[in-house]
């Protein structure tokens, strides 16, 4: 992805109505289904070591035209999804 721009930022909102702002790091496609990752955005005040700022994967979905992100179905998934990511990430520091 080109950073010629900058930075894509989105903001998504939780299951208990609070937004989030997210950085977005990388897409792939795996099995058919498209996946993004994103960094939670760095917020001042707030714990770089805490253990909520990792890695966000969440799926496109398409749905009424419209692609629609969404969290995964089960742990299984995330784990393949998230090995996927770290080849991808890691793969570029060779």
């Amino acid at each position: 992805m080109s950073e010629e721009f900058g930075p894509t930022f989105i903001t998504v909102t939780d299951e208990d109505g609070n937004e989030i702002v997210l950085e977005f790091v990388e897409a792939l496609e795996y099995n058919g289904q498209m996946y993004q990752a994103f960094f939670p955005a760095e917020t001042e005040g707030e714990n770089e070591d805490d253990p909520d700022n990792g890695l966000v994967i969440l799926k496109v979905i398409h749905e009424d035209g419209e692609d629609l992100l969404s969290t995964l179905d089960s742990d299984e998934e995330l784990d393949a999804v998230y090995e996927q990511f770290m080849e991808l990430l890691f793969s570029d520091e060779e």
